[in-house]
């Protein structure tokens, strides 16, 4: 999830796009990947949330050309408590990001890993949304259940929200189990699911070695 946000707003960003990448994930993880320290951050998504600071006080412009992005880090872990009791909570995101969403060309969100409050949020602010699926079978499971939980978003908050594609990701050519993944999900979603691939690490640093025995 997490490198597929990094690595697509970087490669925008380079092809000359105007980028906001937005780091709900309390582990912060986009955050560092764009080099910057999660330690004494004073304007977080977490500050942007709750309504303590603007959007262009939260924005800070990375190394990467075309990409600017609103940090997190782990204060953001107990968020949900609090958004919980505020008045039209689903919406505090969209709502923060009005002031500076002309900005950009595309405005990404790293969401955590759960249908939470902070989900519903990006979901609630966003006009698509990319599943990236593990190839494993019950990453097929949770990708059912996310699509029945985007219908009641449709119904309740956001009728235009929609699947953007499913990326197939951590894939490796040598298991089995891959190929029976992606063969379920050609049947069933055939339409959204994008052509390329995400390489397994592992799989790729097999590679090198056995290139290297060969040389």
């Amino acid at each position: 999830k997490t490198t597929s946000a990094v690595n697509l707003t970087a490669a925008l960003g380079a092809l000359g796009k105007k980028i906001l990448l937005v780091d709900i994930d309390p582990q912060g993880n986009t955050t560092s990947g764009y080099g910057i320290s999660r330690k004494n951050l004073s304007a977080t998504s977490y500050e942007l949330l709750i309504g303590a600071c603007t959007a262009s006080e939260a924005v800070i412009k990375t190394k990467f050309a075309g990409v600017d992005i609103i940090p997190s880090n782990i204060n953001l872990a107990g968020a949900e408590l609090e958004l919980a009791i505020m008045e039209k909570r689903e919406a505090l995101l969209k709502n923060a990001l009005a002031t500076i969403q002309e900005n950009y060309d595309y405005i990404f969100f790293d969401c955590p890993p759960s249908l939470g409050l902070i989900t519903l949020n990006a979901l609630t602010a966003s006009d698509s949304f990319i599943v990236p699926i593990q190839c494993e079978y019950y990453a097929l499971e949770g990708l059912s259940q996310l699509l029945i939980t985007i219908k009641r978003i449709n119904k309740l908050y956001n009728p235009k929200v929609g699947v953007c594609g499913i990326l197939i990701t951590m894939y490796n050519k040598r298991l089995l189990l891959s190929a029976q993944v992606i063969s379920e999900l050609e049947k069933h979603y055939g339409q959204l699911l994008f052509k390329n691939t995400e390489i397994s690490l592992r799989c790729f640093s097999s590679e090198i070695i056995e290139l290297s025995a060969e040389e």
